[in-house]
Parts: structure tokens; sequence; C-alpha cells
């Protein structure tokens, strides 16, 4: 029985030993965590949709020589050139609307807008001894461009506009008391550059560049008698503005 015994303890022994090794050497297995891939937050949308908003801007005055013909029964009979600088020039009210589209970092879409403003030049000449004066006026300014931009950053577009540009102008002559006003309209091109920055979801601000050629029309003026003067007005001008839009 004593041999039994110490026998029965010595097997209780070795494994109580065991189990004391198993349990102290067992290393949890060490994983390694993947590192976190951070994309760049997608530019999807922030400009697309219907806007609209306002400016304030100035026109340019560029070269528009005045030059008269005086006409007989259709035939001209005198002619008087280089009487004057009459580019026109001054500070504009605009307000505008559009829609843009959005395809990745390309926004693109078109723009509607007319402006109104203080915006004329007055010249005085001399012709044959006879004193006289003329006044180029613009009464408003409509475009309807296509604009085209890339969003450099999810707040910021650089872009450029093409399209047409319809204004409503009024010539005046003037002399021996005696004044006369043609109105006329006139149909061109309208191209620019401008840069746009957003304040919030909603609102952004911007700056642009903007030139317009309306070519060569004609402006005739009863001189009595049946004769008739007519100049060539050349109206071409070139506006900054900044401004504000508002997203819908």
């Amino acid at each position: 029985m004593r041999a039994t015994i110490l026998a029965s303890l010595s097997s209780a022994a070795v494994i109580v030993g065991a189990g004391t090794a198993m349990a102290g050497g067992v290393v949890a297995p060490v994983v390694e965590a993947a590192p976190i891939q951070v994309a760049p937050a997608p530019v999807m949308g922030a400009w697309e949709g219907a806007y609209a908003g306002g400016s304030l801007g100035y026109i340019l005055g560029t070269d528009d020589q005045l030059g008269l013909a005086l006409l007989s029964d259709g035939e001209q009979v005198d002619r008087a050139t280089n009487l004057g600088d009459l580019g026109m020039s001054g500070a504009t009210l605009g307000l505008h609307a559009g829609y843009r589209w959005q395809r990745d970092r390309w926004v693109f879409g078109p723009e509607l807008g007319v402006e109104f403003g203080s915006v004329d030049e007055e010249i005085s000449f001399t012709v044959d001894g006879v004193d006289g004066s003329a006044e180029s006026k613009m009464n408003n300014v409509a475009t309807l461009v296509m604009k085209t931009g890339y969003a450099v950053d999810p707040q910021t577009l650089v872009y450029g506009t093409f399209g047409i540009a319809r204004g409503d102008f009024d010539y005046t002559l003037r002399g021996d008391d005696a004044s006369s006003t043609q109105g006329f309209t006139a149909t061109g091109i309208a191209a620019g550059l401008g840069a746009e920055r957003m304040i919030n979801d909603r609102m952004s601000v911007f700056a642009e560049y903007q030139y317009r050629d309306f070519g060569n029309e004609t402006v005739n003026f009863d001189a009595g008698e049946g004769d008739v003067l007519s100049t060539r007005a050349s109206v071409s001008m070139s506006t900054i503005k900044i401004g504000a839009n508002f997203k819908f």
C-alpha cells in the first residue's frame, strides 16, 4: 500500500508541474493592425445646381473714334474724321442667374445676366468753324454665356466664359442750340475669365473680367432738307466686376 500511495503522489506532482508550466508559458499571438487609409474627400457636386447673384462693376472705354459724313440724297458730299474718342466708361450694377453641372472637378453651365449703370462719354468738336458735341451712352447690356470651370479645390473654382452680348445704346449730337438722339441695339460676342470662392454651402463670391465686342453700327441723324449726318458707332468694352452668388 505504501508503494501505491507514493506512486499516486508522484503522478499528481507530475500533472501539477505540467499544468503550471503550460499556464505560465502560453504566449498570445501578436496580430499587427493594418494601417487605416484615409481617402481624400471627393469633389462631388459641390458646385452643381441653380444659382442667382449680383455684381458691382466698372466698364473701361475702348477706342471709338467719331467721324461724321454728310449725305445728300444718299450720296456723301462731305466728311470729317477723328473728331474725338467716344469710348464709354462707368460703374455698373448687374444681376444674373444660371445653372451648373459638375463632373468630377469640371463645372459647366449657362448664365444669363443684365447690367445697368452710368456708362457714357461726351466730347466736343469743331467742324468747318461750327462747334458741336457728341455723347455715347449705354442703357443696358444683356449677356448669355456658357461658363466652363475647374475646381482647383472643393471651395475654389476658376472658369472662362464665352457667348453673346446684346447692348442698348444712345448716340446724341448737339450743335447750334439743337440736339438729336438716336438709339440703337447691337449684338456681339462676350468672353472672359474669373475665379469664385465658396463661403458656405449656399454662398460664394467671385471676381471676373469680360470683354465685349458689338462690331460697327451705322447711326443716322436728320440734318434737315433731306440731308443726313451719318456716323459709325464702334462699340466694344472691357468690364471688371466683383459679386456674390446664392445657390438654391
